[in-house]
């Protein structure tokens, strides 16, 4: 387990999605307090960060609106900047899956390789298991 959570860390900072994730939430605070700013049926900081909130999260409840163009425009800019992080994070995942099956293959293919290469020691039992995965090494 331990071992798979550090491999994810690697993946996430290969692809430097922690940097970028990092820049989603400062423009994330920024665009909540900016709408808390200028828009007037936002009075209390948490309403702006809750409509920011539901406003990235497209659920909208609708329990806060805002009327300004400027609140507008910045509720589009947030939410599709929030689709671009989640198409990302959707990729960090199938990297993450890739490299856990490319790691196992290897795994594979490493005991394969080393009961090979003493193959004249192996019983007929172990040579038959071994042309199994051969077969299905194969296959793949």
């Amino acid at each position: 387990m331990f071992k798979n959570t550090k491999m994810l860390w690697r993946v996430i900072r290969r692809l430097q999605f922690d940097k970028i994730f990092l820049v989603f939430l400062l423009v994330y605070c920024v665009v909540a307090l900016v709408i808390w700013w200028i828009e007037p049926g936002i009075d209390k900081v948490g309403d702006a960060f809750w409509y920011t909130f539901a406003a990235c999260t497209s659920i909208g409840f609708g329990d806060v609106v805002v009327t300004s163009v400027l609140a507008r425009v910045l509720t589009v800019i947030i939410t599709v900047y929030e689709l671009f992080i989640v198409s990302l994070f959707s990729g960090v995942i199938v990297s993450y899956y890739l490299e856990l099956i490319r790691r196992k293959e290897n795994e594979m293919v490493a005991k394969v390789v080393d009961k090979l290469e003493h193959v004249s020691e192996l019983p007929p039992e172990e040579l038959k298991e071994i042309e199994k995965k051969a077969k299905k090494l194969a296959d793949l």
